[in-house]
This record gives structure tokens, sequence and C-alpha cells, in this order.
């Protein structure tokens, strides 16, 4: 089972999300336990004030430190705190499907929601274990980007898709984006799926799958293909092999 604390300024908002689709089957299931805890039961005050003006001024609030250690130590004290603490911050390191995996793999981490301008640098420095993004832009705050960590980390869990093999045969897994898919019916409106994937013939669609793949990732991700360390000799076969095998385009 993965264990996930989530600790944010609205709870409800992971809870919702995490109760449906493949996350709650997997709740349900024993497979993941996602847990949302309120800052603002960390308050020391009864207005539950999480928040203050920043030193130096400047525009926006700052996540206060006193709250957040005192709602991440009660969850330690009750349950046992899941580690790593991970903060989803605009300047942390990129989260990806290699992440996604590592955090899979560890069985337990907690996330931490900002708000606001910003998180007040000593929880970052001093109780946070890790700090990462999910891209580069800014968001009103980290319970969209901790439900996108859940998800890519939970779907990675053995059990959790129902069938293992498609965690393995997706975009990313190998370095590559994911071939183009198609289904029933064969035809339409004119746009036919290629015959090879109705042929039967398992070797053929693999391969044929795998020069889709590479060929999709060289038109929309090049630096996929520099990071592998670019095209190999077979990589080179298998394009030469297949030709073009994304769908026709659309218009109007």
């Amino acid at each position: 089972m993965l264990r996930v604390d989530v600790f944010t300024l609205f709870p409800e908002l992971i809870d919702g999300y995490c109760s449906a689709t493949i996350l709650g089957r997997a709740q349900k299931a024993g497979l993941l336990d996602v847990t949302a805890i309120n800052l603002r039961d960390g308050a020391s005050d009864e207005r539950g004030t999480v928040d203050d003006t920043p030193f130096g001024g400047g525009a926006g609030m700052v996540l206060m430190a006193e709250p957040v250690y005192n709602a991440v130590e009660a969850r330690q004290t009750a349950v046992g705190g899941a580690r790593p603490l991970i903060a989803l911050v605009p300047h942390g390191r990129r989260f990806d499907q290699h992440q996604a995996e590592r955090l899979a793999s560890l069985g337990s981490f907690s996330l931490l929601c900002g708000r606001y301008e910003g998180i007040d640098q000593r929880i970052l420095d001093d109780l946070v274990d890790e700090e990462l993004s999910v891209g580069d832009f800014v968001l009103a705050g980290g319970e969209i980007a901790a439900l996108a960590v859940i998800e890519a980390t939970a779907r990675l869990v053995p059990g959790v898709l129902g069938n293992d093999a498609s965690s393995s045969d997706e975009s990313f897994a190998a370095g590559l984006l994911e071939y183009p898919q198609w289904t029933k019916p064969a035809s339409f409106r004119g746009m036919e799926a290629p015959a090879i994937l109705r042929s039967g013939d398992h070797a053929k669609v693999a391969a044929w799958r795998r020069a889709a793949a590479l060929r999709r990732t060289i038109h929309v991700r090049p630096d996929l293909i520099e990071a592998r360390g670019g095209l190999d000799d077979e990589d080179r076969e298998l394009l030469a092999t297949y030709p073009e095998v994304e769908p026709p385009s659309q218009t109007g």
C-alpha cells in the first residue's frame, strides 16, 4: 500500500478527487491511503490564522512556520509521519515520470501544499525534506500539484490500474512518448485505423508501435531523444522500415 499525507488549507479538494476515479478504487482496495490534514488545525489562535505579511514588505501573504510545524508534528505523534515531506513550490526540482517511480517505490511520503505568496523559508530549510515543481508556471496553491503527484505515483502501485502492464507501456516509461491509439470502428469518416494493428501479428504490431513512439517523440519532444543519447541503429532501422504513422490531421 502507498500512503500519502497531504498538508493543505483545502482538505476537501484532496478528499473529493481522491475518493473518485482510480484513486478512489485504489483506496477501497487497500492499495492507497491518502489523508488530507488541514493546516489550520496547527494554528494557535481561534481564527485559525496561518499566514502573515512578509518581512521586508511586498505583495501577498506568507504561510507561517508555526501552524505548519504544529500540523506536521501532530501527525507524527498521532500515527507516525510519512516521509519524505515534500513541498510543492515553483522553484522545486521538476516532477516527472522518474520522480513518480521513485516516490511510488518509497511506500509513503507527505506533500505540503503552498498557498499565498510563499512559504516561510524556515519550513523549507528545516522541516521539509525536498521540494518539487510540476512545471514552469505558478498556481494559486499546491493542491492541483499534489493531486498530479498522487495520481502519477499511485497508478504505478501494482494492482491500481488492474492491468499492471499499462503503466509500463505509456508515455515517458521508456524515455519516449506513447504511440498513438485507435479503436473501433476501423473506418470513420474516411479515416482508417492502421491495418497492421488489425493484422493479429503481435511482433509486427510491437515493432510498428515502437516506430510510432519514436517518430512522435522526435516530432514533439526531441529533448527526450537527446536525453536518451540520440537514436541508435535499431531505432533508425525501425523508422526506415515503417512509414509515417501519425493519423491525418482534420481541420474545420
